[in-house]
C-alpha cells in the first residue's frame, strides 16, 4: 500500500497506526498523534518478524504501561535503517503491514508509530533523537533492548540514553533478551534458519508459521498437465525459504488487506529443475479450483516436506508430486490457525 499521492516516504512526517483499526494505512504522522495530554511509554525497534522475542517485549511494555498509567507506543521505522544508509538490508520477515498488524495481535492496545529513516534522520545526535521522543511521542518511560544503538553513527546505546533521560525527564529501561536453550530469539536467528530450509527452527522462533505474499501470475501450466494445477505468485517480499516443497495454508488478502482462508495445499520453491522452467513459487490448492488471477496470496509455510531435486521425467515427478500431496495433507492434520 501506498502513501498519499502527493506525499512520499522522504517527506512524509511519520505513520500513526490507531489502536482500533489497522485497515486504515499510512493515515497520521508521529507529530500528529494524539495523546489526548497523556504521557507515553514508548518501545523502540525494528520488529521485523515479531517474533518470540518481540512478543516478550511487547508483553513488558504493556504491563509497564499499565502500571506507571502511560500509554503503551512502539516505534518503528520505514525503510530499514541498513538500506536507507546505503547498506545491504536484511531480506524482510514481514512487511510494514504485516508487521503493524501482527504488533496488534499481540499488543491489542498499543499504538504503532512509523517514522521514515533516511539520512538527515540518521545524522540527528543522540541529544536530538531524545528530543524527538519527548516531542513528538511525549515519552515519560523508554524501553528497549541492552544493544540499541541510535544516533548519528551510531553513537548512542543504552548508557547514553539513560543519561539523557536523567537530565531531560524520562525513564528508560531494558528488556533482557528471550529466547531458548539454542539462544536468543532474532529475526537473524530466523532468516539463517530458512536460508538451510530449518523451518521448524524459524517457526519455533516466530511462534508461527513464516509467510509468504504475492500476486497470482499466469503460469506455463505443466503442473496443470499433471494434475496438480497451481497458482503462482510474484513480486514477494518476504525472505524465501530454502527450495524445496512445503506444506502450507492459503489466504486471500482483500484490497484492505483482510485475509480471507482459502484452504490447505502444497507448495513448491525452486527452480523446477526437471523440467528446466526456471524459479517460481508455485502452490497447489487441495480441492480448490476457481480463478486466482490477479488474487494476492498469503501463504502460511507449515512444515518442509523435502528439498529440491532432478526427476527422470514427467512419470516420476508426477509420482513424487503425489507422495507429496498425501505428505502435506499429514502434516496439516495438526496445523492451527495463527494471526
Amino acid at each position: 500500500m501506498s502513501p498519499p499521492s502527493d506525499q512520499g516516504v522522504a517527506d512524509f512526517p511519520g505513520i500513526y497506526y490507531p489502536a482500533a483499526t489497522v485497515s486504515s494505512l499510512w493515515v497520521q504522522g508521529a507529530a500528529s498523534l494524539n495523546r489526548e495530554g497523556q504521557s507515553t511509554l514508548v518501545v523502540i525497534g525494528n520488529f521485523d518478524g515479531v517474533h518470540r522475542g518481540h512478543q516478550t517485549l511487547l508483553s513488558e511494555a504493556t504491563r509497564r504501561s499499565q502500571e506507571r498509567v502511560l500509554r503503551p507506543v512502539v516505534l518503528t521505522f520505514v525503510p530499514h535503517p541498513a538500506g536507507a544508509l546505503g547498506r545491504v538490508a536484511p531480506p524482510l520477515l514481514t512487511t510494514l503491514e504485516r508487521k503493524v498488524e501482527l504488533i496488534r495481535c499481540y499488543a491489542p492496545d498499543i499504538q504503532v508509530v512509523v517514522h521514515p529513516f533516511d539520512r538527515s534522520f540518521a545524522s540527528r545526535t543522540p541529544e536530538q533523537f531524545a528530543f524527538f521522543l519527548i516531542d513528538q511521542l511525549g515519552a515519560r518511560e523508554v524501553v528497549v533492548g541492552r544493544n540499541f544503538r541510535f544516533g548519528q553513527g551510531r553513537s548512542g546505546d543504552f548508557t547514553t540514553l539513560s543519561e539523557l533521560g536523567q537530565r531531560l525527564g524520562f525513564q528508560v529501561g531494558a528488556i533482557a533478551l528471550a529466547g531458548d536453550e539454542v539462544g536468543a530469539w532474532s529475526s537473524t536467528r530466523v532468516r539463517e534458519a530458512l536460508a538451510i530450509g530449518a523451518l521448524e527452527d524459524a517457526n519455533r522462533v516466530l511462534g508461527r508459521p513464516h509467510e509468504l505474499e504475492g500476486i497470482v501470475i499466469p503460469g506455463q501450466q505443466r503442473a496443470r498437465h499433471l494434475g496438480f494445477p497451481t497458482a503462482n505468485l510474484s513480486n514477494i517480499p518476504q525472505a524465501i525459504p530454502a527450495h524445496g516443497v512445503y506444506a502450507v495454508q492459503a489466504l486471500r488478502l482483500s484490497d484492505h488487506g483482510d485475509p480471507e482462508l482459502l484452504g490447505e495445499g502444497m507448495a513448491n520453491i525452486g527452480l523446477r529443475p526437471t523440467v528446466a522452467a526456471g524459479f517460481a513459487v508455485e502452490v497447489h490448492l487441495f480441492g480448490f479450483s476457481a480463478d486466482l488471477y490477479g488474487a494476492r496470496l498469503r501463504i502460511r509455510l507449515i512444515a518442509r516436506l523435502r528439498e529440491e531435486r532432478v526427476f527422470a521425467g514427467l512419470d516420476e515427478l508426477k509420482a513424487q508430486i503425489a507422495k507429496d500431496a498425501e505428505a502435506a495433507r499429514a502434516a496439516l492434520c495438526n496445523a492451527t490457525e495463527k494471526p
